[in-house]
């Protein structure tokens, strides 16, 4: 059942001269560090974190490039990986579970793997260990509209995947990201990840969504075969199973 919580906080931690935002939504329960997926942003677990109810704190970050964070020098693995890492250390909270869906779920479990001491759970949301995508086809979006009608028009059946990024600007309405940095991120995110996966040791949940076509059956199947305490579960969803099956994902994560 979801509840009302109050107004989410944002604040913002500065990691190698950049400035990291993030929302807080409070709570005095279990802390939930969530990472986002490309052309998303913290705004993303709003209703997940209303969902969840009070027995949660979920803690959502913009990451490098994303929403109110600022643009970084490169998209970089180790990058994302010591932003989040960087972020985590400096809210001391102890270890927490982390969430992460698509790139974030990537960035989730090389944190767990490279900074043992930050995670106690992770949950990955419809994401394997290799990666091999194009988001080439941001690049056609526009920079600008007149108005916020004529951006959603412009950005066709993509536009409910980058609604939260949607911006109003002094000289129109864009997106709170720049498309080719999404492209450049991407690249640096496909590959082989599996010793990242392997070596982590914390317990974790896969969140597959049945229809999705970025994690297959199989690999999805493989990841928890291969990780001891590693479970799966599957929605009947695409690739935005949050988005697309609220009540079943906060459902699954409710009995972390």
């Amino acid at each position: 059942m979801s509840h009302q919580p109050t107004e989410p906080v944002r604040a913002a931690v500065t990691v190698a001269g950049r400035r990291l935002s993030y929302l807080d939504f409070g709570g005095e329960g279990r802390v939930l560090f969530a990472l986002h997926g490309h052309f998303g942003e913290a705004r993303a677990f709003t209703r997940l974190a209303r969902d969840l109810g009070p027995e949660w704190r979920v803690i959502a970050l913009d990451q490098r490039g994303h929403g109110f964070s600022d643009r970084p020098p490169d998209f970089s693995r180790a990058g994302y990986v010591t932003d989040a890492a960087s972020v985590l250390a400096r809210l001391d909270l102890g270890p927490v579970v982390v969430l992460g869906h698509s790139l974030g779920g990537v960035t989730a479990f090389q944190v767990a793997a490279r900074h043992p001491h930050l995670v106690s759970a992770l949950v990955i949301e419809d994401i394997g260990p290799v990666v091999d995508d194009d988001l080439s086809y941001a690049l056609t979006w526009p920079k600008r509209s007149p108005t916020r009608a004529a951006l959603l028009a412009a950005l066709g059946p993509s536009a409910p995947h980058v609604d939260d990024a949607i911006r109003e600007f002094p000289d129109g309405w864009g997106l709170a990201f720049h498309t080719e940095d999404m492209v450049a991120s991407q690249r640096e995110l496909n590959g082989d990840h599996w010793d990242d996966w392997l070596a982590g040791t914390c317990p974790a949940l896969v969140v597959h969504g049945t229809k999705s076509t970025v994690l297959s059956h199989d690999l999805a199947a493989e990841m928890t075969a291969r990780r001891p305490d590693t479970r799966l579960a599957r929605l009947d969803t695409g690739h935005a199973v949050r988005q697309t099956d609220p009540v079943g994902f906060a459902a699954i994560v409710s009995d972390l």
